[in-house]
């Protein structure tokens, strides 16, 4: 239902009721300043179910009515909910009367006098720590509850309904994550391009290869993957060697798959055709499409979250690299950190705001392992476990530069790179990591460092000890593209 006619809807449900029920309330209504005692939430069902699922049941508990008109539902303090979402508005002159209850569902319906529905096909609410808000129309909240408050997925009962002892054992918080995540860094060259796959077996595309490529290699990956919808497709910025496929990408999917969600954009733009292309697919096949920055997350369904932690808010400049979407992907105790090709003065912004959040498992490489990124104070932030790096075998960039391969060496972190690896899978039960590449070659950093091509010690013949078994991918790319590493 469109959201405007929803709201005309069910405001004139509530005009009508009033006229039933008398005026009674309206003139003893309880004001903003009492409504956080006035109201509970005393229903939850929203981990791991549909959006059509998903619902928020509050009740007024105090002797007078409640006046909700214009008051706002969201999952955080500040701001659209998670994803750039709109966060949920109580339709004008909602009253709700002592005793009774709303419900709030996420997904879309026909509003009733008591439940009311938010109107999208996404979650709101995906994982412990996500809180329910209630803000009134001055921007206050006057209600907050984390979900975890009140056991989930259980059906109606009078025990569903009470006000809570505050004795629950932590073990009903405690977030559990199933099944396996997989983060396939797809070998396009010079370039970059990751899928993702949740163990609900939705997808995430972040950024799609060059342009010369014309998202042909990216599309047959996929294919091979037995893909045939993308649900969420990020362009980190606006770099033809990033989005170089997203126009066909979107064609394909839309003509001969199930389609393309939704696309999340730096908000940055380029006046290449290769960006011009993308937005004009975007709207040729009306994809959703927003413009994220610090603060939201990708809507993803169950236990999986994707934080965006730059661009910034606000106006942050031009410079398409410094404003790439970075992104912190969580899945039960595994981090996994994409940074675009933002350079060692965002990155410093990054560890001055986000801190001990940083800290991730895996890093994706900033800016293909070049030597503007990944300084020692963000590497040493993130901690990871080991690092990723997109990138062609002969680089015209030079990429990985040998300053990024010596920091990853003198932290023994363990470095997989496309130009010897090939396609890398690396796929997580949310507190092991495994690896996977179609080449075999060693992932100690100074092992890499002697066999790229640009390396200062001029080793670029490669070496025996380190091998594991099996054939060294070349990833040559000898076409001069426009400068964009």
């Amino acid at each position: 239902m469109d959201r405007a006619i929803l709201v005309v809807f069910v405001t004139l449900l509530v005009v009508l009721a009033g006229c039933a029920g008398g005026t009674e309330g309206a003139e003893d209504a309880i004001d903003d300043s009492q409504i956080g005692d006035a109201l509970d939430v005393v229903e939850l069902n929203v981990a791991d179910v549909s959006p059509d699922e998903e619902y928020i049941v509050l009740q007024n508990t105090a002797d007078e009515p409640v006046d909700l008109s214009g008051f706002e539902l969201r999952d955080r303090e500040g701001g659209q909910v998670d994803g750039g979402l709109s966060p949920f508005s109580f339709p004008s002159e909602f009253i709700l009367e002592s005793g009774e209850t709303v419900k709030i569902t996420t997904g879309e319906g026909d509003s009733t006098e008591t439940e009311l529905y938010w109107g999208y096909n996404v979650n709101i609410w995906r994982g412990d720590g996500d809180v329910v808000r209630l803000v009134d129309t001055s921007g206050q909240v006057v209600l907050e509850h984390a979900y975890g408050d009140i056991n989930r997925n259980e059906s109606e009962s009078d025990s569903d309904i009470d006000g809570g002892t505050g004795d629950e054992s932590d073990e009903d918080t405690v977030s559990t994550v199933e099944g396996e995540l997989e983060i396939h860094h797809i070998d396009v060259g010079q370039g970059d391009s990751t899928l993702i796959i949740t163990p609900a077996n939705e997808t995430i595309l972040i950024d799609s290869g060059d342009w010369r490529q014309d998202g042909s290699e990216v599309i047959a990956y996929l294919e091979t993957q037995g893909i045939d919808r993308v649900d969420h497709l990020v362009a980190t910025h606006a770099d033809a060697d990033h989005i170089g496929g997203h126009a066909a990408v979107i064609e394909h999917f839309e003509t001969t798959g199930e389609g393309v969600g939704t696309a999340y954009d730096s908000g940055v733009p380029s006046e290449s055709a290769t960006y011009g292309n993308y937005l004009d697919a975007v709207d040729e096949y009306d994809v959703g499409f927003f413009t994220v920055e610090s603060g939201d997350e990708l809507p993803i369904e169950g236990n999986v979250s994707a934080q965006v932690l730059s661009p910034p808010a606000g106006d942050s400049g031009s410079d398409v690299n410094d404003n790439s979407v970075v992104l912190a992907l969580q899945f039960g105790d595994v981090q996994y950190l994409a940074p675009g090709d933002v350079d060692t003065g965002v990155e410093q912004r990054l560890v001055d705001e986000w801190g001990s959040d940083l800290e991730s498992d895996v890093y994706k490489a900033g800016h293909h392992g070049s030597a503007t990124s990944s300084s020692d104070a963000f590497v040493d932030a993130i901690d990871p476990e080991m690092a990723i790096i997109s990138s062609a075998y002969d680089s015209q960039y030079g990429h990985p530069h040998d300053e990024v391969l010596e920091r990853f060496a003198n932290r023994d972190i363990e470095t997989y790179w496309t130009g010897v690896h090939g396609d890398i899978v690396v796929r997580t039960d949310g507190t092991s990591i495994e690896v996977e590449t179609t080449e075999s070659f060693s992932t100690d950093a100074e092992d890499i460092l002697a066999e790229t091509p640009e390396s200062d010690d001029g080793t670029n013949a490669l070496i025996s000890h380190p091998l594991v078994a099996g054939s060294v991918a070349s990833g040559i790319d000898g076409v001069v593209s426009p400068v964009m590493g």
